[in-house]
């Protein structure tokens, strides 16, 4: 188990720490693997690696060593290890002297100093996310009523436009109609001329007709009737 994490030390998610040493969230991962490979320990959420200062400094040196990544990581191990077991020897000393804090006034009141700001932390860290927590919100609902207004722009556009389809279309519709019945009427009109021209084209060919066959009955009376009118002519 660890035991260099300092109070209220600063955890990083591989996102964080992606963009603290320069390189990608995929290679943050790469080098976790290689130094758990080789027996660093990383504080764990889950599956979830979280690093600290010294885990970044560890992903630095990975980054920045000409040598074998195994090479590099074997020694951060090494370091590492060295300071647990420091952090080993001070926990003693720290028992050891809370063992004679209740023979101590001062040292008991500077535990409990100790723990109010350790409290007044925590509480201004509950404050600080209830405030994010609170502006995320905010921006969720923001973001709401803003995807509900475009889709309402977008609804009454649309329907603007299927309205001023459709009386384009019944214009047209009407317009076609009006034509058809002009034309119509044209048709009908032209046929009734016809028609007449027809018939007095027949009156014509009958009266003609008629005018032949009295014609023809004049020239085939007898030829006194002609002579005697001739005989008027000679006089």
């Amino acid at each position: 188990m660890r035991h260099d994490i300092q109070a209220n030390e600063r955890a990083f998610s591989s996102k964080e720490v992606a963009e603290e040493v320069g390189i990608a969230t995929p290679t943050v991962r790469k080098y976790g693997q290689i130094l758990e490979r080789n027996g660093y320990e990383f504080l764990k959420d889950g599956d979830r690696r979280i690093f600290v200062q010294s885990d970044i400094r560890a992903l630095i040196a990975l980054r920045d060593t000409d040598k074998p990544l195994d090479d590099t990581a074997r020694e951060l191990v090494a370091q590492q290890k060295e300071r647990l077991e420091a952090s080993d020897e001070t926990d003693i000393a720290i028992n050891d002297t809370y063992e004679n804090l209740s023979y101590d006034p001062n040292q008991v009141k500077e535990a409990l100093r100790f723990l109010v700001n350790e409290l007044a932390a925590a509480r201004e860290m509950n404050v600080q996310l209830t405030n994010d927590i609170s502006q995320l919100k905010t921006h969720v609902s923001q973001l709401q009523q803003d995807h509900h207004v475009i889709s309402s722009s977008i609804a009454n556009s649309a329907q603007r436009t299927n309205t001023k389809i459709e009386k384009l279309t019944e214009q047209q519709n009407t317009h076609y109609e009006t034509l058809l019945q002009q034309e119509k009427q044209r048709s009908e009109h032209l046929q009734k001329e016809l028609q007449n021209m027809r018939e007095e084209q027949k009156k014509e060919w009958k009266l003609q007709n008629d005018f032949n066959k009295r014609l023809e009955v004049s020239i085939q009376q007898p030829k006194e009737k002609w002579g005697w009118i001739f005989s008027l002519f000679r006089k």
